[in-house]
């Protein structure tokens, strides 16, 4: 069977192959013919010669109705982890006659999903069919196939062939993005300057979520805890404190170490974080960058979001490395990389399962979280950092 099984595919991709029945009309003909041999008679050369022909007209048939169909491919919109892929083709007929009983496979990567089979009654001459499918997802990542193979039968169902069309496609899966209630460690990143004096000798008044900017009236969803009463008597009406956090006027930069060993569950759930900690980032309207091995700094919505979706762990450090300059929220699974970080900087450490005595070894001067991985993550990003 090993050997059969290749043969069968050569030949179905380069001309055609008799399906059970073929075989079955076949092993018929050859009697009927053997039969006619030994008793001279004519009737039975006429049934072994009407059963060949119908096998060759079979088999020249189905190529000849796969010559000339073309296979189009729509883009694909990117979609988040989990979301369902929608994958459109267009199989278009340019010839004077119609293709009836037609097989579509879409030969996805594996670690996508099986190939999609759809089935197609008839294209009319000078038409087309358009196929919709939805692809579950369950991991981010950049996928990428190039094959669509259309197979035909008819229209005795004697041969079965198929005919590759080079049809390149390109889907993107975002990873998740948690929403992020709060998140002590962006709230109160870069806050050490707020210990500061200002220059009249009063240290600077500080909030839950930041410092307060200034006093404005009060509207409808505003947390009651930032409602400031005594002015708010003194007025006559609602006054809630608008805050901002201090940063020193530097961006955070979150670090993604992936050009570090990692277990492959905890890279994942890294990458989710960073997706997380971005866009919480971008809610409080705070700027942000990020940084990976093998893209350094980058901003923007869309550039981070396709950088995250490509990125792997063993990377190679292709751009200069700009963020040892500034305070960083590093994200790794090697605790001795910590030893290194600048002054300011903040982390998340996942523990080694390899080596699991090197998530003992962690630099307590700067504070940071220790992620648990059979505990989920959202909960975690929104607690407050400890040691």
């Amino acid at each position: 069977m090993k050997i059969i099984k290749p043969i069968t595919n050569w030949l179905e991709i380069r001309a055609s192959t008799p399906t059970y029945t073929g075989w079955v009309l076949a092993g018929i003909a050859i009697c009927f013919f053997g039969a006619a041999v030994n008793t001279m008679a004519g009737w039975l050369y006429a049934i072994s010669g009407v059963s060949f022909a119908l096998l060759v007209i079979a088999a020249v048939l189905p190529p000849r109705s796969l010559v000339g169909l073309v296979v189009k491919r729509h883009p694909m919109s990117p979609i988040s982890a989990g979301d369902d892929l929608t994958v459109e083709l267009e199989i278009c007929n340019p010839t004077r006659h119609s293709v009836n009983l037609l097989q579509v496979e879409d030969i996805l990567p594996f670690v996508l999903g099986k190939p999609v089979h759809q089935a197609i009654e008839t294209i009319p001459k000078q038409g087309s069919y358009r196929w919709v499918y939805y692809q579950p997802t369950q991991r981010r990542g950049i996928y990428r196939w190039h094959t669509v193979e259309l197979g035909s039968g008819a229209p005795l169902g004697l041969f079965w062939c198929r005919r590759q069309r080079d049809c390149a496609a390109t889907a993107i899966v975002y990873p998740t993005v948690l929403p992020l209630t709060t998140c002590p460690l962006i709230d109160e990143f870069g806050q050490d300057d707020s210990k500061k004096s200002d220059p009249r000798g009063r240290p600077l008044q500080t909030a839950t979520s930041g410092l307060v900017r200034s006093l404005r009236p009060y509207r409808i969803g505003d947390p009651t805890r930032l409602i400031h009463w005594r002015t708010s008597a003194r007025y006559g009406e609602l006054r809630v404190r608008e805050l901002e956090i201090v940063t020193g006027g530097q961006e955070i930069v979150i670090a993604l170490d992936s050009a570090g060993n990692w277990d492959t569950e905890n890279f994942e759930q890294a990458v989710t974080a960073v997706a997380s900690l971005y866009f919480y980032a971008q809610k409080q309207q705070i700027p942000v960058q990020l940084w990976t091995a093998a893209t350094g700094l980058i901003q923007g919505d869309r550039l981070v979001l396709e950088a995250l979706a490509a990125t792997t762990y063993h990377e190679e450090i292709n751009t200069s490395d700009r963020r040892q300059n500034n305070p960083v929220i590093w994200l790794t699974q090697n605790s001795l990389s910590l030893s290194s970080l600048p002054p300011g900087s903040r982390w998340v450490l996942w523990p080694n399962t390899t080596s699991p005595s090197e998530s003992t070894l962690v630099n307590w001067d700067y504070p940071g979280i220790h992620v648990q991985s059979e505990q989920a993550l959202q909960p975690q990003l929104q607690k407050s950092w400890r040691c």
